[in-house]
C-alpha cells in the first residue's frame, strides 16, 4: 500500500482563523489575563500592608506625644506601680504612673475592656482633656490608646541619664496572611 503524499491546502484570502488557532489565542489571552490579575491582587495586598503600617505608626506617634505631654506635667514618675490609681485597672498590669498636679495618670497594659479591640491594649487612666488640649479638672477617665499590643506591648525603663526609654510594640495579621509587627522607640524626660 502506497502512502499518498501530504498536501497542504493553500489558504484563501479572507478565510479567517481555524478553530485550533482561535482556541490557542483564547488560552494565551486567559493566561496573560490571569498573570496580570494575580499581580494586581498581590499589589493590592502590599498597599494594604503599607497603609495599615502607616496608620498604626501614626497612632503610636500620637500616643508618644500624649505621653510626652503627661511627662512634662509630671512631678514624679514611677515604673510598674499603680498605688493611688484614679480608675479601676480591670486586671491590666501597670507600666507607668505619673504624679501630676491634676492627679495621678496610670498607663496599663492587658486585656481589652470590650470585644471591639484587637487583643491586648494600652490604656491611660487620668484626667480628660478640654477643647483646647488642656487637662480638665473633672473625674479621671480610663481610655484605650492602642490595641493589638505584642508581649510586652509597652516597655518602659529609666536610663542612667534620667531619661525614660519607651518601646511600643504592636502585632496584627493583615488580610493577606502572616504577622506584621510595628515597633516605635522614644526617649523622653520628665518635668521638661
Amino acid at each position: 500500500m502506497a502512502l499518498l503524499p501530504f498536501k497542504t491546502v493553500p489558504r484563501r484570502a479572507g478565510a479567517g482563523f481555524s478553530l485550533v488557532e482561535l482556541l490557542l489565542a483564547a488560552c494565551l489571552g486567559l493566561l496573560v489575563w490571569g498573570v496580570v490579575l494575580q499581580a494586581l491582587v498581590a499589589d493590592g495586598r502590599q498597599v494594604e500592608r503599607i497603609v495599615r503600617q502607616l496608620r498604626e505608626r501614626g497612632q503610636q506617634k500620637r500616643v508618644l506625644a500624649l505621653l510626652r505631654g503627661d511627662l512634662l506635667r509630671a512631678q514624679r514618675v514611677d515604673l510598674a506601680q499603680a498605688t493611688g490609681a484614679a480608675c479601676g485597672l480591670g486586671g491590666r498590669d501597670p507600666v507607668l504612673q505619673l504624679q501630676t498636679p491634676g492627679g495621678p495618670i496610670t498607663y496599663t497594659v492587658g486585656s481589652a475592656p470590650s470585644a471591639i479591640w484587637r487583643g491586648r491594649v494600652l490604656m491611660r487612666c487620668g484626667p480628660a482633656f478640654g477643647l483646647h488640649g488642656e487637662p480638665s479638672a473633672g473625674a479621671a477617665q480610663n481610655r484605650v490608646l492602642l490595641d493589638g499590643l505584642a508581649v510586652p506591648g509597652l516597655g518602659a525603663a529609666t536610663e542612667p541619664d534620667g531619661l525614660l526609654h519607651l518601646q511600643l510594640r504592636q502585632e496584627f495579621e493583615p488580610s493577606g496572611g502572616g504577622t506584621q509587627r510595628i515597633e516605635t522607640e522614644a526617649r523622653m524626660g520628665a518635668g521638661g
